[in-house]
């Protein structure tokens, strides 16, 4: 479909005025040079076109005798974005992802009846039989840039606390409305946004608000009947507001507010600082805050159809401290608290958790009453470019068959996590490795079902990522 989209596009910008007057096939090195920067032409033909391609190959290693998955993905995606013209942008990209060889996610392990959890996310997890034909338009915009402030409409890449690409998998989340942000005072800056559609990371297509929750696992409700609230909810928009307050780059200050139409409210507060210890080494420093409350009733009164309940709350804080030496290494130590008022919920089709104690390949989203604590050391190495970064951590989670505090069925547990990435220089520049391994292990009770078990704890998680950008 992208494709399509875009030839179109293409196509419709060789018949502006000045395109017509060149002959048929005209390549574009014979064309003659417009000195005329004003021109409609100069728009299109100065614009910057952009490509990346992408190999994946992950492994889950589950305990004996549950089964281990596999995949093997390559995409290639092009994009194209004008010059400014009277400050306005416009611009189009897509992606397209092919199977080349993976498990057969139709066939689920014997023991639990549970499929892929990981794998299955490389590819399109409403048709798990597609192999070819898993193409996303994913840009489709226009922006405006005029002194401090920046507007832009249409489908596009995003990055706030609750709304990320978590790019995890082949391809990440994207949406779709008006964004804005405004640098226009000293030390202050203002990014906020009104989104109307989602695309989640391991689908292709796009969705409404309300149709994009429930895509991924839904967990149990809070009496541990199944959850149900997929294709049952009517939410129209997001709308979001960040203010943030820095100084010198030391010392910032943000203030997130999101409201989910019809559904959910949820603001954070987060402070991050450095404080200059020796002339090499700075003390790193954050606090962070988030309170939620449910919205009408989550949106369907139905037994079992809300994906939060009504009068539902939730209130988690955090903390960090570490050191770090010119970006050549640094050392962190992480702590966050999900208080017993209620269960944390944010779609996890829409981002990855915002805490400090967040760990690539888990969540603590669905839970309430935990405990997490980590720490990581993280190298740089200028010369090379290489980096890496060793994390482990505890995650102290509810009792399993606690429904009301635990909706995913995720019993506690440790993890271990040593990614290293390599970027080449020179003539392989746009080339880059990267190797990911993931251990977690079972510290909580599972009461001998193996459902608990598969895809989550006693595990390992083998990934390896090239990316070329050009």
């Amino acid at each position: 479909m992208f494709t399509r989209i875009l030839f179109l596009f293409l196509f419709a910008t060789l018949s502006l005025p000045g395109f017509g007057q060149l002959p048929a096939f005209t390549h574009h090195t014979e064309r003659e040079k417009q000195a005329d920067t004003t021109s409609l032409q100069h728009f299109f033909s100065s614009g910057t076109f952009y490509g990346h391609s992408r190999y994946y190959f992950m492994v889950t290693d589950n305990i004996a005798p549950l089964t281990d998955f596999f995949s093997n993905s390559f995409g290639m995606g092009i994009g194209y974005e004008t010059a400014p013209f009277k400050g306005f942008q416009m611009g189009i990209s897509g992606f397209f992802i092919y199977n080349l060889h993976s498990s057969d996610f139709t066939k689920p392990d014997p023991v639990t009846g549970m499929g892929s959890r990981y794998e299955i996310g490389q590819f399109d997890l409403l048709n798990p039989t597609n192999k070819r034909d898993m193409d996303r338009l994913e840009d489709l915009y226009i922006k405006y840039s005029y002194k401090n402030l920046g507007l832009k409409l249409g489908k596009q890449h995003i990055r706030q606390a609750f709304v990320n690409p978590q790019d995890g998998r082949m391809r990440p989340t994207l949406a779709e409305g008006l964004l804005f942000e405004y640098s226009g005072f000293k030390n202050f800056q203002a990014e906020g946004g009104y989104l109307f559609g989602i695309s989640p990371r391991s689908t292709v297509g796009w969705f409404d608000i309300g149709e994009s929750i429930g895509i991924f696992p839904q967990g149990v409700n809070t009496d541990g009947t199944k959850a149900n609230y997929k294709n049952n909810l009517h939410s129209d928009a997001v709308y979001y507001l960040n203010l943030t307050f820095k100084k010198e780059k030391k010392f910032q200050v943000s203030l997130l507010n999101q409201t989910i139409d019809r559904l959910q409210h949820s603001a954070m507060l987060q402070v991050n600082s450095e404080l200059e210890l020796k002339p090499e080494l700075n003390g790193v420093f954050g606090g962070q805050y988030i309170e939620q409350f449910s919205l009408a009733s989550g949106n369907n009164a139905l037994p079992g159809k809300a994906w939060v309940e009504q009068g539902e709350r939730a209130r988690t804080f955090g903390f960090r401290l570490g050191v770090k030496n010119k970006s050549n290494w640094q050392v962190l130590a992480n702590y966050n608290r999900i208080t017993a008022l209620g269960r944390y919920l944010m779609p996890r089709e829409w981002g990855r958790d915002p805490f400090f104690t967040f760990m690539s390949r888990e969540r603590n989203e669905g839970f309430a009453d935990v405990h997490a604590i980590n720490a990581s050391l993280l190298k740089s190495f200028k010369k090379s470019g290489l980096k890496a970064e060793l994390s482990y951590g505890h995650y102290y989670l509810p009792d399993v068959q606690d429904y009301q505090k635990n909706k995913n069925g995720m019993p506690s547990y440790r993890q271990l996590n040593l990614d290293i990435r390599y970027p080449f220089q020179h003539f392989l520049k746009g080339l880059e490795l990267q190797g990911l391994l993931v251990y977690k292990g079972n510290l909580g009770e599972t009461y001998g079902n193996n459902k608990y078990v598969i895809n989550k704890v006693d595990m390992v998680l083998y990934n390896f990522i090239v990316n070329y950008h050009f």
